[in-house]
């Protein structure tokens, strides 16, 4: 018997490539050519980009406020602290001079709401302030009604110290050594803790050492299928100081009020080293209501409906006609045609994205200023603002990851209208009906489905030691722009991937 050999095999090799042209660089120019050389194709590219602007110029345009009384007296001008930002400086001072280094120690021996509401951020405690007067740089270790003990410096730094509450008596202590605040806290005036040490630039030569108390507004809100009305009102907080000690301090103590106070002026008063604040206001950064850079943006959560319907279609419409098979045999690793459509519309997709996002703050933000919006009340916004620039290049990349997301559908459907009808009730359907759903279902929405993309285009700077309502339908994301946009790069990932896997494994 004669042994045979076994002729070797040669890999198949689709004939309708020459061979060196099916690497990943020529799929993505042949995926590029098809989507660029489809005239419908680029008309839905041109009509997402138009439609984006026109919604949020519509959007700028259909929102006017009016500011002032209209009694001819000029608007009020509102104070800011270190570096410009937005500020409410209004509150009781009982203070001394402090020229060098030194400490305050104080008892808070009661603490409690005089008028109103209860404040969760009403402040009673030691304050070391550059002087008397609204935005002057300064250091705080205080008490708080609903936050336990925090050291405050310079309006928007914050540390937190330990949970004790607003009804039991704390020690508090702020020295000071130059420009560097260190606070600590104690249940017994013996055994103390650290609360934390700040380093504050303003607090250079003489200052102002003593107690102060804060009651700021109280919000509430009432919030039902369909409607929400918010108010708020004024309240207004006693704190009882005892075993106050000022080493360093001299002079009198001197009884003041800083800034304005929304109800009647503070009161204080001293007996037998006893000192008695009584006072409403806040020393904290202002907080915007009204996101003028989200809602400059807004046209996009239409816009991306076609941005998704262009995905979809670069998919479906060679399984519709038969012309996936052509693509397949010429590139028979599927897995990297997806990856090269992917590629090829989310980079399309970001560059018309960032056109649109561009043109519609540049437009919007002119009308919503000859609207009504302005400063102090309103933002003041530019293109070159940090927090700006990341939300007109966050929504162009909200736009991209959208069309990889719709693309991804589509391979797994297959079908146009069930592609593109998955997209709108993910995305369209929350953004209309989030205003009327409950506010727990509306936030769970908001940071566990792709819907949290759209947190990039938040521009307000929201502060953790600032009271204020967090409402979805002005555009509030309670998680934070970054977190917000992986969420939803996630979702785009999490579908891509598993449409790479289906195409895999079954018949085209």
């Amino acid at each position: 018997m004669t042994d045979t050999q076994t002729p070797p095999v040669t890999p198949y090799r689709s004939t309708a490539v020459p061979p060196g042209r099916d690497g990943f660089p020529q799929i993505l120019r042949a995926e590029w050519t098809k989507l660029r050389t489809v005239r419908r194709w680029n008309l839905t590219l041109l009509g997402a980009i138009l439609l984006t602007v026109f919604i949020s110029v519509f959007a700028a345009s259909s929102s006017s406020v009016q500011i002032g009384s209209g009694s001819g007296e000029p608007e009020r001008v509102e104070p800011t602290g270190p570096g410009g930002v937005r500020i409410v400086d209004g509150f009781r001072y009982v203070h001394q001079n402090l020229p060098g280094d030194g400490s305050i120690t104080v008892r808070v021996a009661d603490f409690r709401v005089s008028q109103g509401g209860t404040p969760e951020w009403g402040k009673a405690g030691v304050l070391v302030k550059k002087k008397a007067e609204p935005g002057a740089s300064y250091a705080a270790l205080m008490l708080t009604h609903g936050h336990g003990v925090r050291l405050q410096n310079d309006f928007v730094h914050d540390k937190a110290g330990s949970k004790a509450s607003a009804g039991d008596p704390r020690w508090l202590r702020l020295t000071r050594d130059g420009t560097t605040l260190t606070g600590y806290e104690s249940a017994d005036g013996k055994d103390w803790s650290k609360v934390g040490s700040v380093k504050v630039p303003g607090l250079t030569g003489g200052v102002q050492v003593g107690m102060f108390v804060t009651s700021p507004m109280v919000t509430k809100m009432d919030r039902q299928f369909g409607s929400v009305s918010v108010g708020s009102e004024p309240s207004r907080s006693t704190a009882v100081f005892d075993q106050v000690s000022a080493d360093g301090a001299n002079g009198t103590w001197r009884h003041d009020n800083v800034g304005q106070q929304p109800m009647s002026p503070g009161e204080s008063g001293e007996d037998g080293g006893r000192f008695t604040l009584t006072s409403s206001g806040d020393i904290a950064p202002a907080q915007y209501d009204t996101d003028l850079g989200a809602m400059s943006l807004s046209g996009t959560q239409l816009g991306l409906v076609l941005i998704a319907a262009l995905s979809v279609l670069f998919i479906t419409a060679e399984y519709r006609r038969g012309m996936i098979r052509t693509t397949f045999a010429a590139s028979p690793r599927r897995g990297r045609v997806l990856l090269a459509k992917a590629l090829v519309v989310g980079g399309t997709t970001f560059v018309a994205g960032l056109i649109a996002s561009v043109a519609s703050f540049l437009i919007a933000q002119p009308i919503l200023r000859s609207n009504g919006h302005k400063p102090p009340q309103f933002q003041d916004l530019s293109l070159t603002d940090g927090p700006v620039l990341r939300a007109v290049i966050g929504s162009a990349v909200v736009l991209a990851l959208i069309a990889v997301f719709a693309l991804g559908l589509g391979a797994l459907l297959r079908r146009t209208a069930g592609a593109v009808a998955t997209v709108v009730v993910l995305f369209v359907a929350p953004l209309i009906l989030i205003s009327s759903l409950p506010l727990g279902f509306a936030r769970f929405l908001q940071q566990a489905t792709p819907l949290a993309g759209f947190a990039i285009q938040e521009t307000v700077t929201r502060y953790d030691q600032v009271a204020a309502m967090c409402l979805p339908e002005e555009g509030c994301y309670p998680q934070g722009p970054w977190l917000g946009l992986g969420t939803l790069a996630l979702y785009a990932l999490a579908v891509l991937a598993l449409a790479v896997w289906r195409v895999r494994r079954r018949d085209v």
